[in-house]
């Protein structure tokens, strides 16, 4: 873990460079939105990942830095998006974008990110590279269809459920991992692995953070139990209802499809899937994909960016906020 933050500190100034530049390339009436989201911070683990596989590839080029930037600022500009549709108030501790700007601006701010990230990925002259962004865009858009969907459903699968994640989440840690195996030359088997270590690492990812929604606001920061009020059936949300007698599965679905959870009511399941440890459960399912992760990383160079890609898979495993 201590080699991921070293690393990480070590990659961050370079990467927040490289997307302050990326910024600087997009018309600039909506430079002031682009500048505020990624103002807010972040953690930066999709440009970190392009970069790591790269080197770890062979490809020590700097300018890999302004391709590790592209997916950042795809996930930038879902988020952007989220927020106006979520009608939320804040994003990492800060105003969010729509409630300072009008939000007709927001969404093309978004619109403006995702298509100069496009233009920067389409400047390296590889049809690959473009096929793989193209790709993640998409994905994503159909992953987070998919969560719309099922909003306020008590009767999506867990199966349904891996489907959405795949999309809105892993896809775009996938593609980060792709992209800069494909950057760095590297022939399919090789791609095809790293793609692999994204993806799992990324459904994990997910799994940890859908967790995580249950942890106390005074450790991650964000409000407890927002996937209650949202109508979003995560695996321990749907552990605590399994759990529920008959009666009580049926006041809680009543609540649930109807979107009348209570900030109170969503408080109170929260202490109860903790109690249980329905959190932690899914935590342990999240390592299944871990395990998977690891395993993909076993074919690459043993160099020490695969040692710190082992480390992400810790992280994303023990996580608190």
């Amino acid at each position: 873990m201590i080699q991921l933050k070293a690393r990480l500190a070590l990659e961050l100034p370079a990467i927040n460079r490289a997307l302050d530049k990326a910024v600087d390339t997009l018309p600039e009436p909506v430079r002031p939105v682009t500048r505020h989201i990624f103002e807010a911070g972040g953690k930066r683990l999709r440009p970190l990942l392009t970069v790591l596989t790269a080197r770890l590839l062979g490809n020590n080029n700097e300018d890999i830095l302004d391709l590790a930037v592209t997916l950042e600022m795809l996930h930038a500009a879902t988020l952007l998006h989220d927020d106006v549709l979520d009608n939320a108030v804040s994003r990492r501790g800060k105003p969010a974008a729509h409630t300072l700007y009008n939000v007709s601006s927001v969404i093309l701010a978004g619109d403006a990110l995702l298509a100069g990230a496009n233009a920067l990925v389409a400047q390296r002259g590889d049809p690959r590279l473009s096929h793989c962004f193209s790709e993640a865009t998409s994905q994503t858009a159909a992953g987070e269809i998919l969560e719309i969907a099922s909003q306020g459903s008590v009767d999506s699968s867990a199966a349904q459920y891996e489907e959405m994640v795949r999309g809105k989440t892993a896809w775009l840690i996938r593609a980060a991992c792709e992209m800069g195996a494909l950057a760095a030359g590297a022939d399919d088997k090789t791609v095809a692995a790293a793609a692999a270590y994204g993806e799992n690492l990324g459904m994990a990812f997910q799994m940890v953070d859908d967790a995580l929604d249950f942890a106390p606001e005074s450790v991650t920061g964000k409000p407890t139990g927002g996937d209650v009020r949202e109508g979003k059936l995560t695996p321990p949300l749907r552990l605590y209802r399994d759990s529920l007698s008959q009666a009580d599965r049926k006041d809680f679905d009543a609540a649930f499809t109807s979107l009348s959870m209570t900030g109170a009511d969503a408080e109170a399941i929260a202490l109860r899937i903790r109690e249980a440890g329905f959190d932690a459960a899914v935590r342990r399912q999240a390592d299944t994909f871990l395990d998977a992760a690891r395993h993909a990383l076993n074919s690459l160079p043993d160099k020490s960016e695969r040692k710190v890609m082992f480390h992400m898979a810790d992280y994303v495993r023990d996580r608190k906020k």
